[in-house]
Formats: C-alpha cells, sequence, structure tokens
C-alpha cells in the first residue's frame, strides 16, 4: 500500500528535474558542451605534457602532477590550447580591441564577412536559376545536371589559387575572388535542393493547375515555388556555413593581409596556436550565427505562407 501510494505521488509530482532538462533542446546541448570541455581539458593536458616535462628536466626541476596539469594549461605556445586561454584571446582581441585595429577579429570577421555574403548572394541566386532551367528544360537538365554533380568533385584548395591568379591578373583582386570561391561552393546544395523542391509538387496538384489551364508562370508561381521554400531554406543553412569556409579558403593562396584567414595564416606562421584557434571559433560562432538568421527567416516565410508557426 505504502509502495503504491508512493508511486502514485511520484506520477502526481510528474517528471523528474534531469527529465525537464532534457526534454527541451538546451539541455542536451548544454550537457554535450560539458562533455566537450571536459575531454578538451583533457586532451590539451595529454598532449602538452611531453613539452612541459621536457622544460622541467632541461631546469632540472622537480614537479608533482598537479603542478603539470597547471603548467599545461598555461603555456604560451602550446600543441592544444586550453579553452580558457582561448576564451581570453578572444575577449581581448574582440571587447578590448578597437575593431578599426589590425589586432580586432571584429574587424578581420568584417572582412571575411564581408566576401561571404557576397558570394552567399551570388551562389544562391546562380543555383536557384539553374534549378528553374533544369526543372523546366529538359535539355539543361541532361546537359548541364552532370556537370553541376561534377564540379563538386575537384577540391576546393585546388580551385582557388588558380581563381585568384586568373582573376587577379584582368583587375580583380581583393573582395571578388574570394566571393567567387564562396559561390562555386554553396550554389551547388542550393542548386540541388531547389530541383528537388519544384519538384516535389504530387500529379494531382499539377493536374489541377492545367484544369484551371494555369500557365508555366502560374504554376511555377503559384505551386512549384511555395512547395520549394522548405528545401531552399534547408539548403540556405548548409550554403551559408560553406560560404564562410570558402571565403576563408580564399583568403590562404592569397597571403591576405586581413580576415580570419589571415589570421590564420600568421597564427601558423609564429606557432601561435591560440590565435589559430581563436579565429577558428569566431569563424564557427559566426557561421551558427548566420543559420539562426537563416532559420528565423525561414520561420517568417513560411508562417507569412500560411504554414503554422
Amino acid at each position: 500500500m505504502t509502495s503504491n501510494t508512493a508511486t502514485m505521488n511520484g506520477a502526481i509530482a510528474g517528471p523528474s528535474l534531469w527529465s525537464r532538462m532534457m526534454s527541451g533542446q538546451a539541455g542536451p546541448v548544454t550537457v554535450v558542451l560539458m562533455a566537450l570541455f571536459v575531454i578538451w581539458y583533457g586532451g590539451a593536458v595529454l598532449m602538452n605534457a611531453p613539452t612541459q616535462i621536457d622544460k622541467y628536466n632541461r631546469a632540472d626541476q622537480t614537479w608533482t602532477k598537479m603542478q603539470l596539469i597547471e603548467d599545461t594549461l598555461a603555456q604560451e605556445r602550446p600543441i592544444l590550447p586550453a579553452p580558457h586561454q582561448v576564451a581570453q584571446e578572444m575577449y581581448k582581441t574582440i571587447f578590448a580591441t578597437k575593431i578599426t585595429s589590425k589586432r580586432s577579429l571584429v574587424y578581420h570577421t568584417w572582412v571575411t564577412l564581408s566576401s561571404t555574403l557576397l558570394g552567399f548572394v551570388f551562389g544562391t541566386a546562380l543555383g536557384i536559376l539553374l534549378a528553374i532551367g533544369i526543372v523546366h528544360v529538359v535539355t539543361l537538365e541532361k546537359s548541364l545536371m552532370p556537370w553541376v554533380i561534377s564540379s563538386q568533385t575537384i577540391p576546393i584548395l585546388a580551385i582557388a589559387p588558380m581563381v585568384v591568379v586568373v582573376l587577379g591578373a584582368i583587375g580583380l583582386k581583393g573582395l571578388v575572388p574570394k566571393a567567387i570561391i564562396s559561390t562555386y561552393l554553396c550554389f551547388f546544395p542550393v542548386t540541388i535542393s531547389m530541383v528537388k523542391g519544384l519538384r516535389s509538387p504530387q500529379v494531382i496538384q499539377l493536374d489541377l493547375m492545367r484544369t484551371y489551364n494555369a500557365s508555366k508562370w502560374q504554376t511555377f508561381w503559384s505551386l512549384r515555388l511555395p512547395s520549394a521554400m522548405p528545401y531552399l531554406f534547408a539548403s540556405l543553412k548548409v550554403a551559408i556555413a560553406i560560404s564562410l569556409v570558402g571565403a576563408i579558403v580564399g583568403e590562404l593562396p592569397t597571403g591576405a593581409q586581413a580576415g580570419l584567414g589571415a589570421r590564420l595564416l600568421a597564427g601558423s606562421y609564429y606557432g601561435q596556436t591560440i590565435q589559430i584557434w581563436s579565429a577558428l571559433l569566431t569563424a564557427a560562432f559566426v557561421a551558427a550565427i548566420m543559420v539562426v538568421l537563416v532559420g528565423w527567416c525561414e520561420r517568417r516565410v513560411l508562417v507569412r505562407m500560411g504554414a503554422r508557426s
């Protein structure tokens, strides 16, 4: 009787705190982040320990395990910097430095972001136009689609230097070459997703449009395009992220003086691993913010089109 009462009381009390935390999105994300931080700190200790022990031996210094852990997490040029070292570098270069300074990550992020957004716009427009042509023109589907797919088999690291050199020879330097490399990367997912989206309406829906004597343009505008919106925004989330990758890759072969790619190059030249990691995490945060913004636009557009919020 007591056991049944306790069970009933537990059922009335509802799910536990852990269950409530894990039922949403914030709880699992927090747990994963904490696990990553633990692994990161452990990896920093293990990878930096040999160098630190060698320093102790050369200085004929005695050490304890706790002292070893503390020193491996405070090295000036560690093999793997600890999270707090990267956080300190990001705070110093983002908040404690003028944004016009060449040492500011905000300045370098804006340089990379400008080419990212330009390439994203070009790539999205190109992908949508190619998809419309492939869906409505059979000849383009047979002749163009294989080239669209095969274009992505060539490594971007092999293409980027050629693009930069060729465009530089005709006077196009700076923003445009990086934007074109971003365009090359991001048009592909948009094209493939839009082709699938534009073909997603069922046969009965297309027959209904023919019954209403709708033209191809009316069918496209009233049926195919609304049906393709979920596919388009799914591809845009991928495209905006790889557009940033393309802009960073475009900065590497040029020896750029500004941009996140330039920070990566400078860090690798001078062995500043903390600078490298701070630039990498900044790029990751920027990509995450852009994906969130695309998701926000997706919700707004779909609600305006009649979808449930």
